[in-house]
């Protein structure tokens, strides 16, 4: 071991440590910090091991000298005995029971019940001696908990945690939290089975299962293939105008909206169709209670619509299929039907039991059919929430506005959410500051079913995160910051080892080249599917990788990270800062606006494949036959030839042949026809020849003629 160098991480695995603690260790050796991915040399490995060693013994000498705790009545440990010393003392009982044993001297015979008694204790403690050592309590835990929360977990007094820490050589406070390997350390100190949380849990909300449900309304997933009419039949339905407010016509984010027919209320999820937002339909299906599936009369299935159908059918949502752009003269709603049974989805009219609606968008025709089809299938569903409670809800989209801040939009599941409801959204937590609806206006209460847009969350939360109203402000922000805590670490963690991984792969392959990008949207789901398309451009020759996205505005820690890279940026629906436009355009590093999804990627395919190498292909000219060969002093040989087929140019490559073996592969140096220099020299005639670096020439010899010409990749 101490011959070789090691980094922290590395070193911290050794000693099956975390990297904190070995950190911390090393700091009260004496030795300076240091990152993660930093070197130790074997004097300091060698000294954090023999501490180490020192503490495993110091702790246990402790243990030998503490008296032991005393234990419950009904838990007690019993005493262990050899199964040599349970045999002799069953026997000694037995033979007493028998009266075999002699009698003592002076001595008095036992009386029966003192002897039925005693035996009974025997066979007792034998039975008792088989049986494993039993764990105290079971405690379920996650990482970074605090001392006085992991005490409340073991049942256990914080000072007696704190005990066990220093004990280890660990200087802890009440308040400081613990990382997983120490909590599994005092675990087993304690005797308590742990049961390790991936996610840190809010607890307490089991007595809100008793509340009273009501009827909520369907939350409908809206999919199909890009340009099928989804939007435009939203529009209709709502009497809005949201299709024509989109770029380039087609919808580029997941839209929550609320459409109210006479009482009847229903919730729509318009997801984008385009194919690089597979991950916004999927999410779309997985809060959905109906999937809607739209199809153009006069467009058929198409890739997206399969996909749409696969995403309905994993989320095991019941399909109704709308068949749009019904007013066009090329509609042709029997064939949308058909192609549908091949994806086993058969509508009523061909003896199934999928409800099929033709509609149209511009028109209104059959969309009073698709929302009663709607109403009912929601009834026969009998979709229900406790509007009472603390409020629960799934974060469907996140965005950054520069006048209003963060704008998560939510639907609520269950309880009503009110505003200054103290929250907790993955690891942000704080108090509700504003709410409104997808067209702005301000609402007082979002009830269950309600897609509600949250002002005020502290940053950007990933889409498919639970929202819930706590109690307790102070137990939301421990839980929020042990939640961000742990992404940390993984975050840090991942990106160590991806670091590690492509400076190898770089090694390794050498020649390979990247093509670098920093990426910023409007809304997550928009950065999420360019990520996923802009990296699926990559080839073994070129790889496309996104090194940074988040959502906002290009500001200048964007710039100085492209400058550091070596990438371009690329900003999708969004500005650039001017104090970043300005380190930009000093720098020279290149940012790229768009707002149409197509153009970005057409774009970046076009830039990665003007990296490709251009493809190298052989062009043969011609022939000729070495006939006399010509020894000039200070030139060199000189081949007299004649070109039996093709031609021979002068900055053609050439090939020698004696008999069938190649003798090698030049270039011409010079080609003359008599005294004078010439460019080229057709079949039937004959030349002088010089080939570079070659004068072993014979009569006889053939010559091969060609060149190399460089096409671009497609």
């Amino acid at each position: 071991m101490a011959s070789r160098k090691l980094k922290l991480f590395e070193a911290a695995e050794e000693l099956k440590l975390s990297s904190e603690a070995l950190g911390r260790m090393m700091k009260g050796l004496g030795f300076k910090e240091r990152g993660y991915t930093s070197y130790i040399t074997p004097e300091e490995f060698e000294a954090v091991k023999t501490r180490l060693r020192e503490e495993k013994q110091k702790i246990k000498r402790s243990m030998k000298k503490s008296k032991p705790a005393k234990r419950p009545p009904s838990v007690r440990k019993p005493r262990r005995l050899s199964e040599e010393a349970v045999q002799k003392a069953i026997k000694q009982t037995l033979a007493r029971m028998d009266h075999k044993r002699p009698k003592k001297r002076g001595g008095k015979r036992p009386r029966p019940a003192r002897k039925i008694r005693r035996a009974e204790e025997q066979t007792k403690i034998f039975e008792q001696a088989k049986e494993p050592a039993r764990v105290l309590r079971e405690a379920t835990v996650s990482e970074y908990m605090s001392v006085s929360e992991l005490a409340h977990a073991f049942g256990v007094p914080p000072a007696e945690i704190v005990k066990r820490c220093v004990q280890m050589g660990v200087f802890v406070t009440i308040n400081q939290r613990l990382d997983m390997d120490t909590i599994s350390i005092l675990a087993e100190e304690f005797n308590v089975k742990i049961e390790v949380e991936a996610e840190p849990v809010l607890r307490g909300g089991e007595e809100e299962e008793s509340l009273d449900v009501k009827t909520r309304p369907p939350v409908v997933v809206v999919l199909g293939h890009v340009d099928h009419g989804k939007t435009t039949l939203l529009d209709y339905i709502r009497e809005t105008r949201v299709a024509a407010q989109e770029t380039g016509k087609i919808t580029q984010r997941i839209g929550a909206y609320t459409a109210r027919i006479k009482d009847f209320k229903i919730v729509f999820l318009d997801t984008p169709g385009h194919e690089a937002f597979t991950a916004m339909r999927a999410r779309g299906a997985s809060v959905a209670d109906i999937a809607l599936l739209v199809v153009a009369a006069d467009d058929g299935i198409k890739p997206q619509t399969i996909e749409a159908i696969n995403h309905a059918k994993a989320a095991d949502l019941p399909i109704i299929v709308t068949i749009t752009k019904m007013d066009l003269e090329t509609a042709d709603p029997d064939k949308v039907k058909s192609q549908l049974t091949e994806h086993n989805i058969v509508v009523e009219e061909y003896g199934g039991n999928t409800i099929a609606v033709p509609v149209s968008g511009v028109t209104g025709e059959g969309a009073d059919d698709l929302l009663d089809a709607i109403q009912v299938t929601a009834m026969e569903l009998n979709l229900k929430a406790p509007y009472d409670g603390k409020a629960k809800g799934v974060v469907v989209e996140s965005k950054l506005d520069t006048s209003k801040g963060t704008i998560t939009t939510i639907i609520v599941n269950r309880g009503t959410l009110h505003r200054t409801d103290p929250y907790i959204c993955g690891e942000w937590c704080g108090r509700v500051r504003e709410m409104t609806d997808e067209s702005g206006k301000r609402l007082a209460e979002a009830s269950p079913g309600t897609p509600v847009q949250v002002l005020g969350i502290g940053g950007i939360v990933e889409p498919g995160e639970t929202f819930e109203v706590v109690a307790s402000e102070r137990n939301a922000r421990d839980l929020a910051q042990r939640r961000k805590l742990m992404r940390r670490e993984r975050t840090l963690a991942a990106s160590s080892k991806l670091s590690l991984e492509a400076i190898q792969q770089q090694i390794q392959e050498g020649r390979v080249k990247e093509l670098r990008i920093v990426l910023k949207g409007d809304v997550y789901g928009s950065v999420e599917a360019l990520t996923s398309s802009f990296e699926g451009l990559s080839i073994e020759e070129v790889k496309v990788k996104v090194i940074h996205a988040g959502v906002g505005a290009i500001n200048v820690t964007d710039v100085n990270l492209a400058e550091a890279s070596g990438a371009v940026i690329i900003g999708f629906h969004v500005t650039a800062h001017a104090d970043a436009r300005d380190q930009a355009k000093r720098e020279g590093i290149e940012i790229r606006n768009y707002n149409v999804i197509y153009d970005a990627i057409d774009d970046v395919r076009a830039a990665m494949l003007g990296m490709l190498e251009p493809e190298e292909e052989e062009v043969s000219l011609g022939r000729a036959e070495v006939r006399q060969v010509f020894r000039v002093s200070r030139i060199g040989t000189v081949a007299g030839s004649y070109v039996t087929e093709g031609k021979v140019t002068r900055d053609a490559k050439v090939r020698v042949y004696r008999g069938n073996d190649q003798l090698t592969e030049s270039e011409i140096t010079s080609l003359q026809r008599f005294e004078k220099s010439v460019k080229e020299v057709e079949a039937g005639y004959e030349c002088g020849i010089r080939i570079a670096e070659w004068d072993d020439l014979e009569e006889g010899d053939i010559l091969e003629f060609y060149t190399v010409i460089q096409r671009a990749r497609e």
